[in-house]
């Protein structure tokens, strides 16, 4: 036991021992990694040894031709979906958490105000005040009212207020248009990394399979050399 732990193996790319726990045989790698490894070197087989950090490289290499292919130059998004594959790297983030880590307090505010400003309590606060004003003009201080019929003292607040509200709820919704880009991206990712995921998953697959039964039909050769020599040795 302790003796295979400490086998060192050679890697046929960087021609370093390394340790057997870190090598990887060309039987377990994919197809279409063998073949960019076998394009810089010729010799490789699955029989060779690679080391894991080797692997990554030529993984990564995979994963960029292959976006390549479909979508053309790589974007920044791209990239790190790739580097979070090769690093094993979770690409699902918190946008909401995250978002609101980097609001300042100005900010805050103004989205509280838009909030605020859009809900059935503002409404019927606001219809209340203007109700309350236009009695106390009209009915309770007919004799001196303080804004008179048609209420231009109440027009201008309302124009004030409606030139402070505007401009607080577009920041407001820059802000939520931001956070929809960032779980777009986000959401992006995550679909990017599973499908290059399940790719690499059914090539390993096929890879094993295939493998498999190769092994099967060297297995059923020896059977059957057995049997031939055991029934020539009868005759």
């Amino acid at each position: 036991m302790n003796d295979n732990k400490d086998r060192k193996i050679t890697c046929h790319i960087s021609k370093k021992e390394i340790h057997a726990d870190d090598a990887i045989p060309g039987a377990m790698i994919s197809r279409g990694i063998s073949e960019i490894i076998k394009k810089k070197f010729p010799d490789w087989s699955s029989k060779n040894y690679i080391s894991r950090d080797e692997l990554r490289k030529y993984r990564q290499e995979y994963i960029e031709n292959l976006i390549k292919k479909e979508r053309g130059e790589l974007s920044k998004l791209d990239k790190d979906v790739v580097k979070s594959m090769i690093e094993h790297e979770s690409v699902v983030r918190n946008i909401n958490q995250q978002y609101q880590e980097k609001l300042t307090f100005g900010q805050r505010v103004s989205d509280k105000v838009a909030e605020f400003g859009g809900s059935w309590p503002f409404i019927g606060l606001f219809a209340t005040v203007l109700l309350i004003w236009i009695v106390i003009n009209s009915i309770a201080l007919m004799s001196k009212p303080f804004d008179p019929y048609p209420y231009i003292l109440l027009n201008l607040v309302l124009s004030c207020l409606a030139a402070i509200q505007a401009p607080v709820i577009m920041m407001s919704q820059n802000r939520k248009d931001a956070k929809d880009r960032l779980r777009s991206e986000n959401d992006y990712k995550v679909n990017l990394k599973a499908e290059l995921e399940i790719r690499n998953l059914h090539e390993k697959i096929d890879n094993l399979t295939k493998h498999q039964w190769q092994r099967l039909l060297e297995i059923q050769e020896m059977q059957m050399e057995m049997l031939e020599e055991k029934s020539g040795k009868k005759r």
